[in-house]
């Protein structure tokens, strides 16, 4: 899924600061090396990866999937059907993904918006600035989970902070884990370059290393990235 930028990148990723510190591309090359092509988003078409990002939050991936089959065996996996749903039949096919209610608000006004805007097709014409900043204003759609949708269902070069990059990062010495939104995304989009498959892929890599390795409570043994984490001596001395 990588294109030539991101060859080209390849090639000159990972290499350390003069400190000897990783870099954010240097982080990619290490991540990509040990857990390989993470295959992401999983999802048919951009409308249910749009309807994916509402559902995830808050929840494991896999009680997403438990409520987008509900969806499709309900053939409610549109955005007209959607809207027309009674809430409280939309709250149970959903109830898999946790805080069911609140979704199914979230679900319908996204769902208003995509049909109010022309639809999917149309949406995928608007210029990214813009279409962030219409998503931004449905209501339940925070930055993370616009930029999941721009990124996954758009395929537009916008990288996705999450909580495993907070953790991650800040574990390694490069963020605070503080820091706005805003500002962590303009630091990895401005340290890697514009695109999409990169973006995907890293994000993808950075979900599947903090859900595995680097935990709330970290298995530093296990981690590619532990000779250059100032934060594994610590947990290594816990663990001892």
């Amino acid at each position: 899924m990588r294109g030539a930028a991101t060859a080209r990148k390849k090639r000159t990723a990972g290499r350390p600061k003069p400190d000897g510190r990783l870099t954010i591309p240097g982080v990619y090359h290490r991540l990509f090396a040990a857990n390989g092509r993470q295959h992401w988003w999983p999802g048919d078409g951009a409308f249910e990866i749009m309807v994916g990002a509402v559902l995830t939050q808050n929840t494991a991936w896999t009680n997403v999937e438990k409520a987008i089959v509900n969806l499709k065996q309900a053939k409610a996996l549109s955005p007209e059907a959607i809207m027309m749903a009674h809430p409280k039949r939309l709250a149970t096919w959903l109830r898999p993904s946790g805080y069911f209610n609140i979704k199914a608000r979230r679900l319908k006004a996204m769902c208003r918006w995509v049909v109010q805007q022309g639809g999917v097709r149309r949406l995928a014409k608007r210029a990214t600035p813009e279409l962030r900043h219409a998503l931004l204003g449905v209501h339940g759609i925070g930055p993370e989970t616009a930029d999941d949708i721009l990124l996954y269902a758009f395929r537009r070069p916008v990288f996705v902070i999450d909580a495993y990059t907070r953790r991650i990062f800040a574990r390694l010495g490069l963020i605070t884990g503080d820091e706005p939104y805003e500002t962590l995304r303009s630091l990895f989009e401005n340290g890697l370059g514009s695109s999409a498959p990169l973006f995907n892929e890293y994000h993808a890599l950075i979900v599947i290393h903090g859900k595995e390795v680097c935990r709330k409570r970290p298995l530093c043994g296990n981690c590619p990235l532990t000779d250059e984490c100032p934060s594994a001596v610590s947990y290594k001395a816990a663990e001892d």
